[in-house]
């Protein structure tokens, strides 16, 4: 199925270059312009143009996002938890223990490529074009983007107050009031491969955070990010005092609570790139962070 992007031109437009028009009133970047038009992918009325084109009351424009594209990993047949899909995104419910995108040291077995069998699968000529990202032992939503478009379109509205990202989190301790916000700075040193501190050289950092239920010595968090610094939740709450229940790295190994940190990007809000309606999804909490609550309210 061909997919693209139409708009039918009216005498507000007339006279503006389809350059300019896709830029300044659609929002689309420099970059997704020029690569389209070298893909000879920009349209008016049935006929190929280029960037320079003067628009006229009446034209319809057509940007196709289909394009032939391939990637550097192998598919892979790995069981995928689909939490919404269309044709310009696919928003993936990742399960603990495997990695989102190949590295050295794992380069096969992950999101990704299961991913990209699942586009083979379903003959959707799509890359992995990941919007968001999740620890290995980080559970939850992840958003990918099947096209050029999309991903641009996702990326750029990050920042928007309707883009939302919220977590679960069990922690140790019990924070100092049953809402707020951090705001501390987050820096890696040179040496540090991993590892990040709360340090004035950092990034500031915000996540805004909410009691939802308080046990003997630990606590259920929710956690909204406000920026996407790596590990930004883990390291905010353990300078806190407040560390999540098996986090190896920011506080101890706990195996005989949970093999993992227990934390869940649970919900999901931001605006579609093709028409900006709100999508929201939430996914459950996964198995292993549910019976460690079931233990602490015992």
């Amino acid at each position: 199925m061909e997919n693209k992007i139409t708009f039918n031109i009216t005498k507000e437009d007339e006279g503006m270059k389809i350059k300019e028009f896709l830029k300044l009133k659609n929002n689309f970047s420099s970059r997704f312009c020029r690569a389209s038009a070298l893909a000879k992918n920009i349209f008016a009325n049935n006929k190929v143009i280029k960037l320079n084109y003067v628009l006229k009351a009446g034209d319809v424009i057509e940007v196709k996002l289909n394009k032939e594209e391939s990637q550097d990993i192998e598919p892979e047949n790995i069981p995928l938890k689909v939490a919404y899909e269309d044709s310009d995104i696919i928003v993936l419910n990742k399960p603990p223990f495997i990695v989102v995108h190949p590295t050295k040291n794992y380069p096969y077995g992950t999101l990704a490529n299961g991913l990209l069998y699942y586009f083979k699968e379903k003959g959707e000529n799509c890359i992995v074009r990941l919007v968001s990202r999740l620890d290995m032992n980080t559970s939850g939503l992840i958003i990918v983007a099947k096209n050029q478009f999309s991903h641009m379109s996702l990326q750029r509205d990050m920042n928007k107050e309707e883009f939302k990202k919220q977590y679960l989190a069990i922690v140790h301790g019990k924070m100092e009031a049953d809402f707020g916000t951090i705001d501390l700075p987050i820096y890696k040193e040179e040496d540090e491969p991993i590892k990040r501190i709360i340090d004035d050289r950092g990034q500031r950092s915000i996540t805004h955070y909410k009691v939802i239920e308080t046990y003997s010595n630990a606590q259920l968090l929710k956690l909204t990010l406000e920026t996407g610094r790596t590990h930004q939740i883990r390291v905010h709450l353990s300078h806190l005092g407040c560390p999540i229940f098996g986090d190896s790295l920011y506080g101890e190994l706990e195996d005989q609570y949970i093999k993992r940190q227990a934390l869940h990007a649970f919900s999901l809000s931001f605006p579609h790139p093709r028409d900006g309606r709100i999508i929201n999804i939430e996914a459950e909490l996964p198995a292993d962070m549910s019976e460690l609550l079931e233990k602490l309210r015992g």
